[in-house]
């Protein structure tokens, strides 16, 4: 279906391909895997280029349909389920080329009629009907204009038409982003039964291993297609690593040992043919090189102050932003320390609006709401990546939070979010959406908030990142509240699951997948859904009682807690070890200082007594890290016992 010979792509002095090679068959479904920035959205546009325009180093099956979503259904007053059968522009090609005047011949009428049943077009809008279903929309919706329906709404409505035309080869680029998690569910069900070729970027690991057959992964400028999911992907590049870890050791021994020959024997005339023949083979050898792994910045949410529960308690609550127009009500909510809860339920139904009202955001239309005095409340959502100043950079954000920082701690401070030096006065209009979002949770850590309430925090993040965040939550031993479409995420973080639905939120009692074929099965499902349930039927994975679910969670939420005061011995004895060190590098430069030395012999032995004590209590914190640290991860990670 695709082959891709030799592509070498550079943009400016950067090159981002050289010299790839990768072929995909017909029916695979790809998942295009890399870090941001290393050219996947870049690497589909030249596929899709290259279908309109040939190009000697992306080939794909002559005859084969192309289809991706390239921007929303425009904003007209046709019916919903009209524009996206608009976006399939053969089929409405043909369609009005039958509804012309003069009317085509009899000839070209017949050919136009083959054609259609081959894009099978007399059904495409009860599958256009079907698609926009799973992917949110209301039956009511389907009659309302397009123009009617906002710019995100408006993307899942393209995704649906480029659906209906099934395209031989599809080509996704993050479609989960503009999804919730119930539309998520749905497409990765449809994909895995989708009856041609797909290209998916995705930073979402859930749908990597639910819905594609083989990975691409974009990795130092080349290429690399692997059979299986994500995980099966990481697992290969382990394996591959530490074989290649093993060559390059070998081949270090090997040289060494030529080498020690040449050295021995090369001044000797009897050996000197011999030590010729072990230079060129030196010259010969092909450096094995090790690729090194780049860093991702971590992300960290510093400990706040401990706080007795309850933090925050909704009673009898009316929320919503029109009096008499509540959007949910009778609503009736706890969140304790050590809380780690996410809000599940489909777009529109008030997910951000309960987060809002818990966080003092948005006023309450009715009941009550209780704080703990002093709660510090952080909150992220998507929205405020346009709240950002664009004209200033990340460490003129960091700089507004305390001009009386020092400048080294305010340079440090927007290090510790991941911004280098070249970064750090980078105007944030410059800064791609995975930068801004790190900015915007480094901005809201240093206020060391209680409750971490994030909405949707992953959109522009890529795996790597995904995974960094997952610890930082984990890590934090405040309360979190969670609305994400990244299913992993969430099933990495939280312990109970809220369902916003209906004008209601309530603790739902299952983990999430079984809200996963909650979804499927309800009438977002539809064929869908059989084929996923078959599909898991086929793994083998047999459903747990719910009583079992429950269990794990209180268990999961207790072994936290148990861990909470071994986090704090971990953080003191981190900040031992540092106090420590800094003592040490200032005993030293006393030490080195003649000004000090002039002192005399008392001075310098009060000094290495000071240090040698100093080293004393390094050791010591290093020590206590290392045994709390162990102790730590046996508690979080339940073996303990």
């Amino acid at each position: 279906m695709l082959e891709i010979r030799d592509l070498t792509v550079r943009m400016g002095a950067r090159v981002l391909l050289d010299g790839a090679n990768a072929s995909i068959s017909e029916g695979w479904k790809v998942g295009l895997i890399g870090r941001n920035g290393t050219g996947k959205s870049t690497l589909l546009r030249l596929i899709a280029d290259a279908h309109a325009r040939p190009d000697p180093a992306i080939r794909i099956r002559r005859g084969a349909r192309l289809g991706l979503v390239s921007q929303e259904v425009e904003a007209t007053n046709a019916p919903l389920v009209e524009a996206v059968l608009a976006t399939d522009l053969e089929c409405a090609r043909l369609m009005a080329e039958l509804d012309a005047s003069p009317t085509p011949s009899a000839e070209r009428i017949a050919a136009i009629h083959a054609r259609l049943e081959v894009l099978d077009a007399w059904s495409a809008p009860a599958r256009a009907a079907a698609f926009l279903t799973g992917l949110g929309f209301a039956q009511a919706d389907l009659a309302r204009p397009a123009g009617a329906f906002s710019g995100g709404w408006r993307m899942r409505a393209a995704l649906a038409g480029v659906l209906v035309s099934r395209p031989d080869l599809l080509i996704l680029d993050e479609p989960t982003n503009y999804l919730d998690l119930e539309g998520a569910a749905w497409l990765e069900a449809h994909l895995r039964t989708y009856p041609h070729t797909v290209l998916v970027v995705s930073h979402d690991r859930e749908m990597l291993d639910r819905s594609v057959t083989h990975v691409m992964a974009l990795v130092d400028r080349q290429l690399e297609v692997h059979p299986g999911g994500y995980a099966t992907w990481l697992a290969r590049r382990a394996e591959m690593a530490a074989g290649l870890q093993a060559r390059k050791a070998k081949q270090e021994a090997e040289r060494a040992h030529l080498q020690s020959f040449i050295d021995r024997f090369r001044a000797k005339a009897s050996k000197a043919r011999q030590a010729q023949s072990r230079i060129r083979m030196l010259e010969r050898m092909q450096t094995i090189t090790v690729p090194l792994e780049e860093r991702t910045a971590p992300f960290r949410f510093e400990p706040p102050e401990a706080l007795s529960a309850p933090l925050a308690v909704l009673e009898g609550a009316e929320l919503g932003y029109v009096p008499g127009r509540p959007v949910l009500s009778s609503v009736a909510v706890r969140l304790d320390p050590e809380d780690r809860i996410a809000i599940v339920g489909p777009n529109g139904q008030g997910k951000t609006t309960l987060v809002k009202s818990i966080c003092g955001r948005l006023p309450l239309l009715g009941g009550r709401r209780t704080l703990a005095r002093g709660v510090r409340m952080g909150y992220f959502s998507q929205d405020q990546l346009d709240e950002l100043d664009p004209d200033r950079s990340p460490l003129d954000h960091v700089r507004a939070l305390d001009p009386d920082l020092p400048e080294a701690r305010q340079h440090a401070a927007t290090a510790a979010m991941g911004f280098g030096h070249e970064k750090a006065e980078t105007p944030a209009a410059r800064l791609s959406g995975g930068e801004k979002v790190r900015l915007l949770l480094g901005l809201l850590a240093a206020g060391r908030p209680h409750v971490l309430v994030l909405d949707e925090p992953t959109s522009h993040l890529d795996i790597d990142s995904r995974e960094a965040l997952i610890h930082a939550i984990n890590d934090f031993p405040g309360a979190v509240l969670l609305i994400t479409h990244d299913v992993h995420l969430a099933e990495a973080t939280a312990d109970t699951l809220w369902l916003v639905r209906n004008g209601r939120a309530s603790e739902y009692d299952g983990d999430l997948d079984d809200y996963r074929a909650l979804v499927l099965a309800s009438d977002r499902g539809g064929a869908a859904a059989t084929a996923a349930r078959a599909t898991d039927i086929a793994q083998g994975a047999p459903a747990r009682p719910v009583a079992d679910r429950a269990a794990e969670r209180r268990e999961a939420a207790q072994r936290r807690q148990a861990a909470a005061p071994v986090r704090r011995r971990i953080e003191e004895a981190e900040r031992c070890f540092e106090a420590a060190r800094a003592l040490i590098a200032r005993i030293e430069a006393q030490l080195c200082d003649p000004a000090v030395l002039a002192q005399g012999a008392g001075r310098i032995t009060e000094l290495s007594l000071e240090r040698a004590r100093a080293l004393e209590a390094q050791e010591a914190a290093e020590t206590e890290w290392l045994e709390a640290s162990e102790l730590h991860a046996r508690l979080t990670d339940g073996d303990a016992a």
